[in-house]
């Protein structure tokens, strides 16, 4: 099923009373009991094209120890002799480090970037070294809940609250182990972006030249709303179990699913789903007893794709680290942190973008020195960095040959 194919009519709606009262609205919750309580990668898992750094004991802002850390990622093309070509691509917050290819053991989905990443590519792999790591917390083979703490159980409930900082200091090491004093390009997008500006921040010397796409200095009122809804979604699970379901048959994946059909929402224009959907209805539902509209199949369609590929509590590290982002923090504020940043800067919004708004990019754009900033044009809202290739591999193009 394509990311535009509608799910089929759930068998609840259709097998129901034709005049059904309010207590039927229960029966839009999709079942999603089967299964395993997680959709992360465990060890003995096929790897796929992963590699793993074991970059040890990981100081956290929190004041914790995170004991033999590993991050899992993938590369592409080859390190020049003189080291100089290498290029970080930072993932969204539901992304990996499968940046390109196709999908196979392994790799659930293909490549989330392909269009932009692979010989001849904008990101041309042929020429450059692509580096790309799952997430510190993630669960795709970086050290995340989901992992064996040294007692030999799952981290679960007591895996530590994670920061952008934590994130790019786990990845540092990496960029260390693989023998890379700097980045040719470091390139991130949404939650990505947040961790592409903080390496520049933190460490301007390894940054040469950096891609900010539909992101922000800091986390927004608006955005720590969204966030607090999602986290609310898993927390009222009753298969949470307080984040140590991993020995459980069911995980928090109604949860899940409506977390990630709440943030899938402001991935989305308004004006797109109007487009798309409008008030159709799906199948041959009756959203007046009770059915569902097109948008409501939509957002379950979503909701259950993520199952298959993430976990619960990565979701809540990752989104926790997305709320107390703020690069000005002992910084002297954000314009102070900015004016740091010495690596050559493309900014790039998406201006029909409900969530990253171009304020955003704006405050980017006007306090990183020299910053240049491009506006892509999409119906599609957020997600337009990831559909508008065409327009994202011009500007990328432009911004690299004048390297």
């Amino acid at each position: 099923m394509t990311e535009h194919t509608l799910p089929p009519t759930h068998p609840s709606q259709a097998a129901r009373s034709p005049w059904p009262g309010v207590g039927s609205a229960s029966a839009k919750l999709v079942e999603r009991r089967a299964g395993s309580p997680t959709g992360a990668w465990r060890p003995g898992d096929d790897p796929g094209h992963r590699r793993f750094a074991e970059i040890g004991d990981l100081p956290l802002e929190c004041g914790e120890v995170l004991p033999g850390t590993v991050l899992a990622f993938e590369t592409w093309g080859r390190l020049s002799p003189e080291r100089d070509n290498a290029v970080l691509v930072l993932h969204a917050l539901t992304g990996d480090s499968h940046v390109t290819g196709e999908a196979g053991p392994g790799h659930p989905s293909p490549g989330w970037w392909s269009e932009l990443v692979g010989p001849g590519r904008a990101i041309d792999t042929e020429r450059y070294f692509v580096v790309a790591a799952n997430i510190l917390g993630g669960c795709q083979g970086s050290t995340g809940p989901s992992s064996t703490a040294p007692d030999g159980r799952p981290w679960g409930s007591r895996f530590p609250w994670l920061t952008t900082r934590d994130q790019v200091a786990a990845e540092t090491r990496l960029a260390d182990a693989l023998g890379i004093e700097s980045f040719h390009l470091v390139l991130g997008a949404s939650l990505g972006g947040h961790r592409a500006i903080e390496w520049a921040a933190s460490h301007p010397e390894r940054v040469r030249n950096l891609a900010l796409v539909a992101t922000g200095a800091s986390t927004t009122a608006d955005q720590l709303a969204w966030c607090h809804l999602q986290e609310l979604a898993i927390v009222a699970d009753p298969y949470f179990f307080d984040g140590d379901y991993y020995s459980h048959p069911v995980g928090p994946v109604q949860g899940l699913g409506l977390a990630r059909a709440i943030a899938h929402t402001t991935y989305r224009s308004a004006a797109e789903l109007d487009a798309r959907f409008g008030r159709a209805h799906q199948g041959q539902e009756d959203p007046a007893v009770g059915g569902r509209y097109q948008i409501e199949s939509y957002l379950d369609y979503h909701a259950g794709k993520l199952l298959a590929r993430f976990d619960a509590n990565t979701y809540l590290i990752v989104t926790h680290s997305m709320m107390v982002h703020d690069v000005g923090i002992g910084r002297g504020g954000t314009q102070e942190a900015l004016g740091r940043i010495t690596a050559r800067t493309l900014v790039v919004d998406v201006d029909s973008d409900r969530l990253f708004l171009a304020a955003q990019a704006e405050q980017l754009a006007r306090c990183i020195p020299g910053a240049h900033r491009e506006t892509i044009t999409s119906l599609h809202g957020h997600d337009g960095f990831l559909i508008e290739a065409e327009q994202m591999d011009r500007v990328l193009r432009g911004f690299l040959a004048e390297a």
